[in-house]
């Protein structure tokens, strides 16, 4: 009988990903795993050969940038919110419970602001205003006057 040992090398690279079986696990396109890498949200080792390979640990990753993203994250925040990890890791359990915890607040804030918005807006169907200086939705009060020239944003 012949003894066929591997390496740890040999081992490692078989449980690394190439970007196509990461895409299609993940159900994401090659290029936002391009865009998420380059944004620094999931990182890849690259071979000899320059092609990307990817630790399975990186589909925990794209599955909590997804949902965070469902949940109106920007990528901005989602970055943040894994740098504030220890070296970096992969989110476990505990790490999402605190993560989703954290972003409660945020969530909270623009639930509210959209309500807002919506409970305006349908005030305003048909009022036929158009004024940009005296509309209740867009600038309630002349309140963006007061805050100098320039264009201001509908965020509080």
């Amino acid at each position: 009988m012949v003894e066929i040992k591997t390496t740890e090398t040999e081992k490692s690279r078989r449980s690394e990903l190439s970007i196509g079986a990461v895409a299609r696990r993940a159900g994401v396109a090659v290029s936002a795993l391009h865009f998420y890498e380059a944004e620094g949200l999931i990182l890849s080792q690259r071979t000899q050969g320059g092609h990307r390979r990817y630790g399975r640990d990186v589909l925990r990753r794209i599955a909590v940038i997804r949902v965070a993203q469902a949940a109106g994250l920007s990528l901005k925040e989602i970055a943040a919110a894994f740098a504030s990890l220890p070296d970096e890791r992969t989110p476990t359990a505990k790490d999402w419970a605190a993560l989703s915890a954290s972003w409660r607040d945020l969530l909270d804030s623009r639930i509210r602001q959209m309500t807002r918005l919506r409970n305006a807006l349908s005030g305003c169907i048909g009022c036929g205003c158009l004024s940009l200086d005296e509309c209740p939705l867009r600038n309630d009060g002349d309140r963006l006057a007061k805050e100098g020239a320039g264009a201001r944003l509908l965020v509080e």
